[in-house]
C-alpha cells in the first residue's frame, strides 16, 4: 500500500482508505459483526485512515465504528468525522451553528470511543445555502468554532467537504490562510469525472490536502449498475452501464479499474471507499495493489464520451 501526506498535516495515509458510511446501513441493511470485521480487515490490510460522520445512518455508523475501534490500537489509524449534517427518526437535519458543531464533536468522540479527532470536517457545506450567502455562515461561525477546538487540542486538523468543488474553493478563499488543511470532495476523480484536475493547483497553493471519495461514483461504475436513488441523469447512467459491460467482456471488472484510476493521481492523498463486508475490503485492497490497464481506461472513457464530467445535485 502506498502512503501520502494529506497536505501539510503530517498525516501520512494509505492511498486507499476506509469510509464508514456503509456501517450505518446507508446502502442496505448491515450485519454488525461483519461490519466490525470489515473495519478490522481494513486496518490489518494497511488502511490507516477512517472517515465517518454522524449523518451516516443517523449516528449508527459512528456507533458501530466505535465498537470496532475499542479493540484497535489508537496509533493504527487516523480518524476523520464531521459536523453540520445529522438526522433523527429518519429525518435529515442540518445545523451549522457554532454551538451545535462543538456539541457534535464531543458527542462523536463518545460514540467512537476516542478522546481526540485527527480531522474534523464541515459536512456538505452546500446545504447551508447557495454561494456566497449560505456559505458565509460556514466562514463566520462553523469554522471558527472548530479552530477553537483545535487550539484546545480536541481536534488536530480542520477541513470541509462537498460535492461541489467550487464551494470548497470559495470557502478557502474567504478564511484566514491555514484555516482549512484538508478537503474531501467526492465523485470528481473517477473514471467518468476527473474535475478535481482543475482544482489541484489551487488547493496545493493553499496547502489544502485532497481526499477523494466514491471511486465507484456512488454505484455508477459497478457491474450491478447505479441504484434507483442515484441522482445522475439517465444518459450518464446508460453510458456507465455500457462501460461496465465492456469491462466485463474484457474480463476486467469495472470496479477494479475504478479503484485503480481513483488512486492513480499522486496529487490526491487518499481515496475513500465504503463497505461493511470484509470480503469486499480484501477485494478492493487487491485491486489497489494491482497495476492499472491505461489502455482500458481510455477505452472506457471513450465509451462514456460526452457524459464525462456530467454533474448532479447532492441530496
Amino acid at each position: 500500500m502506498q502512503y501520502n501526506e494529506i497536505g501539510k498535516t503530517g498525516m501520512k495515509v494509505s492511498a486507499l482508505s476506509f469510509g464508514a458510511s456503509s456501517l450505518g446501513g446507508v446502502f442496505h441493511s448491515v450485519n454488525e459483526d461483519r461490519a466490525i470485521e470489515a473495519v478490522n480487515t481494513a486496518v490489518e490490510s494497511g488502511m490507516n485512515f477512517i472517515d465517518v460522520s454522524p449523518y451516516y445512518g443517523h449516528y449508527k455508523a459512528e456507533t458501530v465504528l466505535g465498537k470496532a475501534l475499542k479493540h484497535i490500537p489508537r496509533d493504527k489509524y487516523y480518524l476523520s468525522t464531521k459536523v453540520g449534517r445529522y438526522g433523527k427518526d429518519g429525518v435529515n437535519i442540518w445545523d451549522y451553528s457554532a454551538k451545535r458543531a462543538v456539541e457534535s464533536v464531543y458527542e462523536s468522540m463518545e460514540r467512537l470511543n476516542i478522546d481526540h479527532i485527527d480531522l474534523i470536517n464541515v459536512h456538505d457545506i452546500e446545504f447551508q445555502g447557495d454561494m456566497p450567502e449560505g456559505l458565509q455562515k460556514i466562514v463566520d461561525e462553523t469554522l471558527p468554532a472548530l479552530i477553537e477546538l483545535k487550539e484546545k487540542g480536541v481536534v488536530s486538523h480542520v477541513g470541509v467537504t462537498d460535492l461541489q468543488p467550487e464551494n470548497i474553493k470559495w470557502v478557502v478563499e474567504h478564511v484566514p490562510e491555514g484555516t482549512i488543511e484538508a478537503t474531501l470532495c467526492f465523485c470528481h476523480y473517477s473514471l467518468n469525472d476527473e474535475m478535481l484536475n482543475d482544482y489541484f493547483d489551487f488547493f496545493e497553493e493553499h496547502n489544502v490536502g485532497i481526499i477523494n471519495a466514491s471511486p465507484f461514483s456512488m454505484g455508477l461504475l459497478s457491474s450491478r449498475g447505479a441504484p434507483d436513488w442515484h441522482p445522475a441523469p439517465q444518459a450518464l447512467k446508460d453510458a456507465c452501464t455500457r462501460a461496465a459491460r465492456y469491462c466485463e467482456e474484457k474480463g476486467y471488472p469495472i470496479e477494479k479499474l475504478a479503484v485503480q484510476y481513483s488512486i492513480s493521481s499522486p496529487r490526491i492523498a487518499t481515496t475513500l471507499f465504503s463497505s461493511a463486508n470484509p470480503d469486499n475490503v480484501k477485494k478492493n485492497v487487491a485491486f489497489a495493489d494491482s497495476p492499472i490497464d491505461w489502455n482500458l481506461v481510455k477505452e472506457v472513457q471513450d465509451i462514456i464520451g460526452d457524459q464525462m464530467r456530467v454533474r448532479w445535485k447532492n441530496s
